[in-house]
């Protein structure tokens, strides 16, 4: 894969995995503008490193945050970890289900068919997309009525961090159906302030982005059938240059955007998703 693809790739993952409008829609719909499948192994591959790099620059840019309320003390550790914990069993119940059911009636009698080749197909991410926005707008519009000086925000329970791991669950299957504009948004509609909700469905991304890796390094041993480790190192170079290059982009992208995100311009993105989701049905149709 040439590298100048690779490093466009993952600016476009660092600059959108802030924002609640799905990171992987825009970096699929970029690879197929760039004549790329995205539902090769190499390309998935790629598509988690990218997600992998943006991971280390959320850490970088949460970890003050995170150590003044999830690490100041033993009793807040423990607290938080039972929270993830019990969020993200629900998300790998929940997605490996929806992930079966999908393998098995979508690709039905088709050998070895598995999730990822969905994630080329522009008209799966436009719906998901679509729902997204909904669901953002939804969430956005019940933030302004929290707004009110009779409403207070809830404190981040056990009961809704198991809907915000149930929501990621969701998510997990389909390109386009942000996960971070998911899980925020729940978060918001259960009352949660919305940074503690970003800050916890941030978190969350952190525990769930090393096995999906290990997931993908599989995947890609298995289809190249790959017998030296030297073949294996040509295949990761380009994902980790991209990973890379996503976690510079990350932090630039963090020091701005996130001020932006928190003046409650919410529904803003939903509003996007739906665009978004016309854009990319529009490319569907043209033959992307």
């Amino acid at each position: 894969m040439p590298i100048l693809k690779v490093i466009v790739l993952a600016i476009v993952q660092g600059l959108a995995e802030l924002l609640p409008v799905s990171s992987s829609a825009h970096v699929i719909v970029a690879e197929k503008l760039m004549g790329l499948d995205p539902s090769a192994p190499v390309m998935t591959l790629l598509l988690v490193m990218l997600h992998t790099g943006t991971m280390f620059a959320v850490i970088a840019y949460f970890w003050r945050s995170w150590r003044t309320t999830y690490f100041s003390s033993a009793v807040a550790f423990k607290r938080f970890a039972g929270l993830v914990i019990l969020a993200t069993a629900l998300t790998a119940v929940i997605g490996v289900v929806i992930i079966k059911i999908v393998e098995r009636t979508a690709f039905a009698g088709v050998p070895h068919a598995q999730i990822e080749d969905l994630f080329g197909h522009l008209e799966v991410i436009a719906p998901a997309l679509a729902a997204a926005g909904l669901l953002i707008l939804i969430a956005g519009f019940f933030e302004r009525r929290q707004r009110a000086p009779n409403r207070t925000a809830r404190e981040l329970g056990a009961s809704e961090a198991a809907l915000i791991g149930a929501v990621q669950g969701l998510c997990l299957p389909f390109r386009g159906f942000s996960r971070s504009g998911a899980t925020i948004s729940t978060g918001m509609l259960a009352g949660v302030a919305k940074p503690n909700a970003e800050s916890f469905s941030f978190a969350l991304a952190v525990v769930l982005t090393p096995p999906v890796v290990a997931r993908e390094l599989l995947r890609l041993m298995h289809a190249q059938k790959i017998a030296g480790t030297a073949d294996l190192a040509a295949a990761l170079f380009p994902s980790l240059l991209g990973a890379a290059c996503a976690f510079v982009a990350g932090l630039v992208a963090l020091r701005w955007l996130s001020r932006w995100l928190e003046r409650g311009r919410w529904y803003l993105f939903g509003i996007y998703c739906l665009v978004a989701a016309a854009v990319v049905l529009a490319l569907h149709a043209r033959g992307y």
